[in-house]
């Protein structure tokens, strides 16, 4: 028998660390209890962890997602430095806080649908439920200019799978809008968010949002120096069985079949086709790479070894997308007759 079995005091205490925050003392704390963003972070923090949140939406730690909630609500930007963490906060931005904190740890809402905002290549973008949150490993890429896979500047870029434009208005900031990007999603809602941050940024003139399923309603003959393609890649396995955070993202924008790779196979069947010979696609397949692999295993994907983490962005140029039109071609052709 326990010698501690009996002890009523450390069975009082058990029970409280047992106890987790609701959404009336998550408040109650905020709101009334603490006073500088450090405090505030503190908090937030150690309720991310009694309640197991995921995180994964811009942030990859607990520390990070709580102080991403209090920057939004004080209207800063990251990095926070000393000064900040020892500031205190308004009463009017510990409610919000508050209100914030209750949402994305209760009803498990990812922080840029709360606050509006995500970053991706080091810009702010207005996000909310019509757009997959960014966080592609792509954006390494673009901040180095694509080197070593493009032999020039690109004159034409296609981003296939929009969203919120993140990746093309990226690319058309890095190019000091000295370059044409066509932004093409199949959702009008997506489209919208898409011209709130085209208009923000200014790029009018350089970035293009175009409705289309993939490159159905594109002009036969529009090549490309470059297709970025971000598509639904998520398996029917992993669909089933992510964080519900994700179950929060337009379903359009994740599920693609059981393996995850119906719009790729699309992709890999036209994308040749508006191409300009020196051309290549960088497409990110993430979980699906191993499917893309056992579907294709005579393909020569260069899986790109990324600096900052992320897997299943390869290229493929023109040539290659040619040599091996007819096993990309016949895999598209089913998923076609599988949608009727």
């Amino acid at each position: 028998m326990s010698k501690l079995q009996n002890n009523a005091e450390i069975s009082n205490i058990h029970a409280m660390l047992d106890e987790l925050p609701n959404a009336e003392q998550i408040q109650d704390s905020i709101v009334n209890e603490l006073s500088t963003v450090q405090d505030v972070v503190r908090y937030l923090v150690s309720c991310f962890s009694s309640h197991s949140i995921f995180v994964g939406h811009g942030t990859d730690n607990y520390w990070d997602e709580a102080l991403e909630i209090v920057q939004a609500v004080m209207h800063l930007q990251p990095p926070c430095d000393d000064s900040t963490l020892n500031s205190k906060l308004t009463k009017s931005e510990r409610v919000i806080i508050a209100k914030i904190a209750v949402q994305r740890i209760l009803e498990r809402i990812p922080t840029p649908y709360l606050t509006h905002r995500a970053f991706f290549c080091g810009k702010e973008f207005y996000v909310d439920d019509r757009v997959i949150i960014p966080r592609s490993p792509i954006a390494e890429l673009i901040e180095n200019g694509f080197d070593p896979y493009l032999e020039r500047s690109p004159e034409r870029v296609l981003d296939m799978c929009t969203g919120s434009a993140c990746i093309a208005i990226a690319i058309a900031l890095h190019f000091d809008g000295d370059v044409e990007v066509d932004a093409v999603d199949i959702s009008d809602e997506a489209l919208d968010v898409a011209n709130i941050n085209i208009q923000g940024y200014g790029l009018e003139n350089v970035v293009t949002p175009i409705k289309s399923d993939l490159f159905n309603n594109l002009p036969e003959g529009d090549k490309y120096d470059l297709i970025v393609a971000n598509p639904p890649y998520v398996d029917s396995y992993d669909l089933a069985t992510m964080p519900e955070e994700f179950n929060r993202e337009p379903d359009l924008a994740l599920g693609s079949g059981d393996d995850g790779l119906d719009c790729a196979k699309r992709i890999l069947a036209d994308a040749a086709d508006f191409l300009n010979d020196d051309g290549i696609l960088i497409m990110e397949v993430g979980n699906s790479e191993e499917h893309l692999v056992d579907l294709f295993p005579t393909v020569p994907f260069h899986f790109v070894d990324l600096k900052r983490g992320g897997t299943g962005v390869f290229i493929l140029s023109k040539e290659q997308l040619k040599t091996y039109h007819e096993v990309f071609a016949k895999a598209a052709a089913e998923v076609v007759n599988n949608e009727r």
